[in-house]
């Protein structure tokens, strides 16, 4: 069972550090350049809803208001998840050397991110700017680098 709960745990744990930190430097670009807060959470969720056919409940504001909070959410989700999939990589063998394994987790950050907003139509990445690809592409890789960073602490701690 500990076999089982602590890769989960300790990827969760590493996941969270790792979202925090790429929501850090969202927050950080929006209010350095001055740009606006990105809606395709809220964008994901509405089309994600529509396509499962799921009614999220509430009128007016209080359905803005869950829309915006489930598009918040879905990233923690999102984060937490890859965290305990990176892990539980790690607890089945997987040692490639840092550099390999900042490229894989930050792939994998922006491929999970992404594919949702180009399958379901919401973006083109073909389409972005060369600024908009540095504004996803640094937080993802930050949260690369905290998640494996968190990870490695927390499989010494353990083994200590």
């Amino acid at each position: 069972m500990i076999r089982v709960m602590r890769p989960l745990l300790h990827g969760a744990v590493a996941g969270l550090a790792g979202t925090t930190a790429l929501n850090i430097a969202g927050y950080a670009d929006i209010a350095f350049r001055g740009r606006p807060v990105s809606d395709t959470p809220e964008i994901t969720v509405r089309r994600l809803a529509a396509k499962l056919r799921i009614r999220i409940p509430g009128d007016d504001q209080i359905l803005e208001n869950r829309i915006t909070g489930l598009g918040a959410l879905t990233g923690y989700t999102v984060g937490l998840g890859m965290g305990a999939a990176l892990s539980w990589a790690q607890a089945a063998g997987w040692r490639p050397t840092k550099a390999p394994r900042y490229a894989v987790a930050s792939l994998f950050a922006l491929t999970a991110t992404n594919a949702p907003i180009v399958l379901l139509g919401i973006s083109d990445p073909r389409t972005w700017t060369t600024s908009d690809w540095v504004s996803d592409i640094i937080p993802h890789v930050l949260y690369a680098v905290v998640t494996i960073r968190v990870l490695d602490r927390l499989e010494a701690t353990a083994l200590d």
